[in-house]
């Protein structure tokens, strides 16, 4: 069955590349303002109409009527990573108006009001909206969540429609394929028509994760309890010691035991065969800071010492944002952002190398051992012996690497200069959260099971003792958030 849909403020394309893989769906419209991201958009999906436009200038009629909408109202003032307040678009501190109107931020949140206006005149059996998680406290500071509670009810009136909002990192869209290899903690609100099928959160929404008790299991979404959120009202993004929600789970026997999501690592993006210079090779030395994070992972990320030197883990470090300063190749990107490349990779020489397993407990073997028990994904990662830190390797990631983290096919051709390149990969959609975001909705509409893969490289499937293989239905029945909006 055919289902059609528009892709507003489509960037290069993240959220069509997902749309395409879920059989029977066709992007019959994109729009965004960006010329380059509308040019990179059109070569890569030569059947879909473009239009290169100011969204908020577009009468809705001028684009066709479709199933879905899928829409990514600008994010930039939302996000509170610009070093400002989420409020409205006051700030203190103005130019020329003396109350310091920030009227560029008020007019990048009122994109959002761009929805409404299309669901207005097309009444799309279903929407999709995407953003970061601190739009929902759009709104005045003396009354944060204001306009974002307005801009809900105002969407799901034209329905009128039921609607639930979905925090997901795309890590953990693992659905109908893969989770991406870069962390992408974002803001969905999935709009259905009032007395249409529901779509299935439970299926759609549950990645997969190892309980010390019961092997793989299928996690559940649980949000603490704190002043700004709840699991009656949840908000924010994941994190054990430092997010609103965590994965647990859903047995009973283990008093739910809080389980970390299986996850890609950013190794699998990186081309580890690209030159590089020793840190020792460079004839400018590294900024402080850098040097600071570089060591830093340095003391961390060394497996063993051998004689004068140590054996060394992939590493990662975060020029700017993040949330960290390093991190292990075996875990996703931190988040990558428009504003340019913020991610560094450290190695050392790879001809001298060990082989690391990827999951469990493991630690660090030589080469000359036998290969720890294959699983059906690619589990093993080579690492390198270094004597000093001077001796390991550091570049900065290219932005093929980036798109590969963020789950750009390898075929996709960007077109414009380097800048314009990153800034495209920094504002796109993972495609594998819209794979399946979408492919939810289009099993609501359609009534037809969509199909997940039996034996898909993101599931648990394994031949490790340690990691016995996963039921194909949830082991416990999960409380799910109900349907907003009735």
């Amino acid at each position: 069955m055919l289902v059609t849909m528009t892709d507003l403020f489509c960037g290069a394309g993240g959220s069509t590349c997902g749309a395409l893989q879920i059989p029977g769906v066709r992007v019959v419209m994109a729009a965004n303002h960006s010329r380059h991201a509308i040019n990179t958009h059109q070569h890569n999906h030569p059947t879909t109409d473009h239009d290169c436009a100011d969204i908020s200038q577009v009468v809705p009629t001028r684009y066709p009527r479709t199933d879905i909408l899928w829409g990514s109202p600008e994010c930039t003032h939302h996000t509170r990573a610009r070093g400002k307040k989420r409020g409205h678009g006051e700030f203190d501190g103005g130019l020329f108006a003396t109350d310091g109107t920030d009227e560029a931020a008020i007019r990048s949140r009122a994109t959002m009001h761009d929805i409404a206006r299309f669901a207005e005149h097309h009444r799309y059996r279903a929407i999709i909206v995407e953003n970061v998680p601190d739009a929902r406290w759009w709104g005045p500071e003396e009354a944060p969540g204001f306009a974002f509670d307005n801009w809900v009810r105002s969407v799901a009136l034209w329905g009128p429609y039921d609607y639930r909002i979905v925090y997901l990192d795309s890590c953990h869209a693992q659905a109908a394929g893969p989770g991406s290899r870069s962390r992408r903690p974002r803001m969905y609100v999935i709009f259905w028509r009032k007395g249409d099928r529901a779509p299935d959160f439970d299926k759609w929404l549950r990645p997969y994760g190892v309980c010390p008790r019961h092997g793989w299991v299928r996690l559940m979404q649980c949000f603490e309890r704190t002043r700004v959120c709840s699991p009656e009202r949840p908000w924010g993004v994941y994190g054990v010691k430092t997010g609103q929600y965590v994965y647990r789970c859903p047995r009973v026997e283990c008093r739910h035991q809080v389980v970390e999501p299986q996850v890609r690592g950013a190794a699998e993006a990186i081309d580890f065969t690209l030159p590089a210079r020793t840190i020792g090779e460079r004839s400018r030395p590294l900024v402080a800071n850098t040097m600071r994070k570089i060591r830093a992972g340095w003391e961390k990320y060394r497996q063993a010492v051998r004689g004068e030197g140590a054996v060394i883990e992939p590493y990662m470090i975060e020029l700017h944002g993040g949330g960290s300063s390093h991190r292990p190749a075996t875990a996703p990107m931190s988040t990558l952002t428009a504003g340019g490349i913020n991610h560094g990779v450290v190695y050392a020489d790879p001809a001298v190398h060990d082989l690391l397993p990827y999951y469990g407990n493991s630690s660090a073997q030589p080469v000359t051992a036998p290969m720890p028990t294959l699983t059906t994904r690619d589990r093993h990662g080579l690492i390198g012996y270094a004597v000093s830190l001077e001796e390991c390797r550091y570049r900065m990631l290219i932005p093929r690497e980036a798109a590969r983290a963020m789950e750009f096919p390898e075929d996709f051709v960007f077109l414009g200069d380097r800048d314009q390149t990153i800034e495209m990969i920094g504002n796109a959609v993972t495609t594998n959260a819209a794979r399946d975001l979408v492919g939810m909705v289009v099993e609501a509409l359609t009534g037809e099971d969509v199909s997940l893969p039996a034996n898909s490289s993101s599931l648990p499937v394994s031949a490790d003792p340690e990691t016995p293989q996963a039921a194909a239905q949830p082991t416990a029945s999960v409380p799910s958030i109900p349907a907003q909006g009735s």
